[in-house]
Order: C-alpha cells, then structure tokens, then sequence
C-alpha cells in the first residue's frame, strides 16, 4: 500500500498567510517524488486542544479526533516555527498531548506511534533551529516516534531582519536539497518499518 503522510502546522496564527505553510509546501513536493502522498495539512491554532496529558481532555476538546488523524498515517511532518529561540507553543501543547501514548500500550508494550516516522520542519528570523529540533525529537522519540536520518529541515533568516520564508522568491538550493533527502530518507524507513513493524 502506498505511504500516507499528514503534517501538522504549528504555527501560532488560526489563519491568513504562514511560513510554515511555505515550508510543508516544500516538502509535500519532496515527498510526492518519493511516492508518498500528503494528504492533509492540520492548522493546529485553528483547533481547540485543550491543556493536558490525556487523549481525551473532556468537553470541546478537539484533540482526540485529530489524534486519530495523524495515527492513519505512516510519515508525520511536524512543522512550526521559532518564537524567543524555541520551537513555539502550539508545538509544545502538541507534544504535550502525546505524552499519553506512554500509557497506552498494546500487549507487546508498543505505543500507537510505535513503527511510524515523525520528521520535523522548521522556519523563522532568528536563532534556534538545532534547538528546536532537539526539542520535537527528544519530545516525540520518548513517545515512540521513530526519527530517520536527516530528519529535519530548516530555515533561519537574518538576525533582526524582516524577511520570512513565505517571502522568498525561490527555495533556496539547500532547503531544497534537505527536502529531497529527508523525504527519501522518511519514506525509506517509513516503508520498512510498515512491513516489518517493531516487536516490542
């Protein structure tokens, strides 16, 4: 069966224009080339995910269904950007929700994430890139995703400059290069991993 990906834009803003955006678009073309297909692309700012640690945080709460969502998918692109040297809130209450995977375990010990692929993308006008990254790897390995090789993509701006992603007449050649690696790394092992699932 064919590789299915979703990519969850964590930007801060519910709506309008996003660098982030800017920067799935790479990807889902990147992604495309190596035969996997991106199916949709959640605004997550645009849901009500309640605080917590659970997979259900009671009335309103719109995390359960985009849960599912992104468990019927072999590759997750987590996207967002960097605000204060970090990767940003909506980020973090994303990873933050996942924790209850810890405690939902089949009978072999293996979380819903187990045998499925997470790679990260990164935009912003300042520093924090490798940090950001570090943060959403350490954050979703610990909760049984599985990082490839080249797993993150990024792009920083000019310190104090006014410039964004989204800005950019062309994708820069390296940005465009990381894609095309990341994606055949993803779908690579993505594709391993969907016929020989981990053991536990």
């Amino acid at each position: 069966m064919p590789l299915k990906a979703i990519a969850l834009n964590c930007t801060l803003k519910p709506s309008g224009e996003s660098s982030t955006d800017a920067m799935i678009a790479v990807l889902k073309d990147a992604f495309a080339k190596a035969d996997v297909e991106l199916t949709e692309t959640v605004r997550v700012a645009a849901l009500d995910i309640k605080p917590g640690v659970t997979s259900d945080e009671g009335d309103g709460d719109e995390w359960p269904g985009l849960r599912t969502k992104i468990l019927a998918h072999d590759i997750l692109i987590f996207a967002g950007p960097i605000w204060m040297g970090q990767v940003g809130s909506v980020a973090k209450r994303v990873m933050e929700r996942m924790d209850a995977f810890l405690d939902e375990t089949d009978d072999q010990g293996r979380m819903p994430s187990y045998s499925k692929v997470a790679v990260a993308a990164i935009v912003g006008n300042e520093d924090g890139a490798h940090f950001s990254t570090a943060q959403i790897f350490q954050s979703l390995n610990d909760v049984g995703w599985t990082i490839p090789a080249v797993g993150a993509i990024y792009w920083v701006g000019e310190a104090y400059g006014s410039v964004d992603f989204k800005d950019l007449d062309k994708t820069p050649k390296m940005v465009a290069k990381t894609a095309t690696m990341l994606a055949n790394n993803a779908a690579h092992l993505a594709g391993l991993l969907k016929d020989k699932p981990y053991p536990g």
